[in-house]
């Protein structure tokens, strides 16, 4: 039965215990092991707390996917996706677990060391604008970014450390501010581990993964330890190269809800990048599928991080809290349009700190009550858009310093006023001050200044039922995305010097909208419906690779999403989900109103099979229709379907066996498709009379590769 009665309680108290899992690890070189012991031990003394030299883990527990119908849900389209969905899905990239939340598609355009490109609800969020990730506690989202507003690099995430993802869809929750129009997801890290153990893979193009992990709990704290070194070439004729360096630190006691936890990351990674490339030059045989035509393209990057986060009940409720500090850095060499523009660097190095503090109650009318304040500060000490010669700087476009504060307070009420009705409804106010001061470029000089936008964005939400295990909501309310804070301030176009109209809004407002049903029509089946519908003010890009703003108007989106989950006591865990998505401008653009890029349909289906027995396996396989590549929809790019599976084998309780496939069927698609103007290096420069020649530009997808697995736990 049902205990609707109790969903104020449930709602609030987050008293349970992070979720584990026993995921699957290979084996690494006793080095590894040996660094990973010392650097906990080296830990555990100077917190001043005692060691021992046989330390007994406590069993882990794992839990199914939240999807019961008590409560813990304010939409249609929110979840949590466990460690045990995760455990023996096969991934080719860290940042392809944001494919476990429905409808979400992740995909790659240059070399693994750059951020990845993401698409949801009929956006193309490009490297992360429009979609707010955080990992513990932290916004991984850059704002004012060399490359892209809202770049968000996930190449940093250690897949198995992940304890939970939990998202949600849409502009109706008041915790989530900048950048949480498609939505939001929080990314949270396991405290211990059930096992200590060493990881080594290796496959086809020089890919090669060594991961030590371990924790220790000494009295009432644990102390969780990871090394990750990685290296691919991939299939490309110019090898990538890749070289990744990761490390993980983290001390914590108690549970999320009453206890806190400090976490010391580490992430460094180089590469030389196979660019998009015109079609044509792959059709006339200037370059095969995975050639370049520019030699030199890559770079390198790194993320220093350290957060603190903190929870507490007390017999009137909780509070949350959490605080962090970010140092990043990218050099990032690329050219995009082959000889027509050449290749450029864009360089950012800054420092991001800042935190948030919540307080949750529950008030005498069944009212949970929760208020809360968010601050973050970026300080941009280099921001810069470089022409250059093999990765050698020829001219500066425009660099800039920028500071950027962000501050946001918001409030949320979820009322429960019968058994079977219940509303929430939050308030959140948002302000951004910029301050850009230019260093260099030729028609820089005048691009400097401060500003300043604010946002108030009310929400609301309505729950009825449970009915016979089955609950309706609707949901409203406005968001934004923050724009770059050059673009708001410029008042020159730094390629040539003429002045521009007006500037960039610093905020682009979003209203959203949504109906839907969650529903357990059988035992271990849970299903979600939503239909949802988005209005954005604007859709103006800054363009890092041209240093100035591309006007967009406002745009218009809705669409149908359709979720299940199945798991039973047979070790079966099944997703299956199917998005459509509608997306046109308001106005006409380029001769139409289509949104380029904007995926109309997608599918996806992940199954998963493990008893704790010898044998375990995982099966993805996901769809990505044909969609629009520019707005009058007359190019268009090509559907594909691709599909991941992975084999395990279990020889005793220590030792066990992976084999990944992975583009089991060597789909031949491209992995993204743009259409724009390019000269291939036999065009010249000058081809179409200096502007270029118009055409598909492609990244293929990787062909089928092997990768095998050892792994050994302590």
């Amino acid at each position: 039965m049902l205990q609707s009665s109790i969903v104020i309680t449930q709602s609030f108290l987050e008293f349970k215990d992070m979720k584990n899992s026993n995921q699957s690890f290979t084996l690494n070189t006793t080095v590894f092991y040996i660094l990973l012991t010392q650097l906990v031990s080296i830990t555990a003394n100077a917190a001043g707390l005692p060691t021992s030299d046989e330390i007994t883990l406590d069993k882990v527990l794992v839990s199914g996917n939240q999807h019961d119908l008590t409560g813990v849900a304010d939409s249609a389209s929110e979840g949590t996706v466990t460690a045990k969905q995760l455990a023996n899905r096969p991934l080719l990239r860290p940042a392809e677990v944001m494919e476990a939340i429905p409808g979400m598609m992740v995909t790659q355009h240059s070399g693994d060391g750059k951020a990845n490109q993401y698409f949801l609800r009929g956006f193309n969020l490009d490297h992360g604008s429009d979609f707010a990730t955080y990992v513990n506690g932290m916004p991984v989202n850059n704002v004012t970014h060399a490359h892209g507003q809202g770049y968000t690099d996930l190449n940093f995430l250690i897949p198995e450390l992940i304890s939970n993802l939990r998202y949600r869809k849409g502009v109706y929750a008041a915790e989530d501010g900048d950048l949480a129009v498609a939505g939001a997801a929080h990314i949270d890290y396991l405290r211990s581990l059930p096992n200590n153990q060493l990881n080594f893979s290796m496959g086809e193009n020089g890919y090669k993964r060594a991961l030590a992990i371990g924790s220790y709990n000494v009295e009432d704290y644990s102390i969780l330890g990871a090394i990750e070194l990685s290296a691919n070439d991939g299939p490309w004729v110019q090898p990538e190269g890749l070289g990744k360096q990761n490390a993980v630190l983290r001390l914590s006691t108690g549970t999320v809800a009453d206890g806190y936890s400090l976490t010391a990351m580490a992430y460094h990674a180089d590469w030389t990048a196979t660019e998009q490339v015109p079609q044509r030059a792959i059709d006339s045989g200037e370059i095969s599928r995975y050639g370049t035509l520019a030699p030199t393209d890559g770079g390198k990057t790194h993320r220093y991080s350290l957060s603190a986060q903190w929870g507490k009940t007390d017999d009137f409720g909780s509070w949350k809290a959490n605080a962090y500090w970010v140092n990043y850095g990218l050099n990032l060499f690329s050219t995009p349009s082959g000889l027509l523009d050449g290749q450029h660097e864009q360089a950012d190095r800054r420092n991001t700190w800042g935190g948030q503090v919540s307080r949750s109650a529950i008030l005498p009318w069944s009212t949970l009550l929760t208020i809360g304040t968010q601050l973050r500060q970026d300080n941009i000490g280099q921001l810069g858009l470089y022409q250059t010669i093999d990765r050698q700087r020829v001219t500066t476009t425009r660099q800039d310093k920028v500071n950027e504060t962000g501050l946001g307070l918001y409030a949320d009420a979820n009322t429960q006023w019968l058994p079977w009705l219940r509303t929430t409804a939050g308030l959140r106010w948002d302000t951004i001050q910029v301050e850009v001061t230019p260093t260099a470029g030729v028609f820089n000089a005048n691009n400097g200044g401060d500003g300043r936008a604010d946002q108030v964005s009310p929400k609301f939400g309505l729950v009825l039922g449970p009915f016979k295990r089955t609950e309706f909501y609707a949901n409203w309310g406005y968001g934004f995305h923050s724009n770059d804070a050059r673009g708001s301030v410029a008042k020159t176009n730094v390629n040539d010097g003429s002045a521009l109209n007006g500037n960039t809004p610093l905020i682009a407002k979003a209203k959203g909208s949504e109906v839907g049903i969650r529903t357990q029509p059988l035992s271990g089946w849970f299903s979600s419906l939503s239909l949802w519908q988005m209005d954005l003010a604007s859709e103006l890009v800054y363009i890092g690779d041209s240093g100035v703003t591309e006007p967009k108007g406002g745009s218009n989106r809705y669409g149908l999403e359709w979720s299940n989950y199945y798991s039973n006591n047979d070790g079966w865990i099944l997703d299956a989900d199917v998005a459509l998505s509608h997306a046109r401008f308001n106005q006409v653009s380029n001769g139409g109103t289509y949104v380029p890029n904007a995926i109309p349909i997608t599918t996806s289906l992940a199954a998963t099979y493990d008893v704790g027995g010898a044998w375990y396996s995982g099966l993805r396989m996901r769809y990505i229709g044909s969609y629009a590549l520019e707005e009058t929809n007359t190019e268009k790019s090509s559907a594909f379907w691709t599909t991941n599976l992975k084999l395990g084998y279990r020889f005793d309780k220590k030792l066990q066996f992976t084999v990944d496939v992975l583009n089991l069927f060597d789909s031949k698609a491209n992995d993204i498709e743009y259409f724009g103007a390019s000269c291939s290096n036999s065009e010249g420069a000058s081809c179409g009379g200096g502007n270029g020649i118009d055409g598909r530009l492609v990244h293929p997808l990787e062909p089928r590769t092997l990768r095998v697995g050892m792994t050994v736990n302590l």
